[in-house]
């Protein structure tokens, strides 16, 4: 995993990762050519942009069953990333649902 930016990382299977501010975790996303969903990027390591929106989802969005402990990361995160800023859209399960923030600096494996 290596820095493309402040705000981006390379990941060692060829995608993108970004540190969501809302979730206070790490994110990815694949680009280009290959397997499974893959996002538009504008290359743009310092003001980044992915299409479409990127969904995370965990918890009891993806297993009716589950039962959420303290401490478990929310569990939809739903945002567009535009411009290196990322927009929270309502459905988002944190307290940046519905906000619009400077996607911070990389607060993961500094490298």
């Amino acid at each position: 995993m290596g820095a493309l930016s402040a705000i981006l990382r390379g990941a060692d299977d060829g995608g993108l990762l970004f540190f969501c501010p809302g979730c206070r975790a790490v994110h990815g996303i694949k680009v280009g050519d290959g397997p499974g969903p893959r996002w538009g990027y504008n290359g743009n390591p310092t003001a980044s942009t992915f299409t479409p929106s990127v969904l995370v989802t965990t918890g009891r969005a993806v297993d009716p069953n589950f039962q959420p402990e303290p401490g478990d990361p929310p569990e939809v995160c739903h945002s567009f990333v535009t411009d290196g800023n990322i927009q929270f859209l309502s459905d988002s399960t944190h307290a940046l649902a519905g906000q619009t923030v400077v996607l911070p600096p990389f607060k993961w494996g500094d490298d």
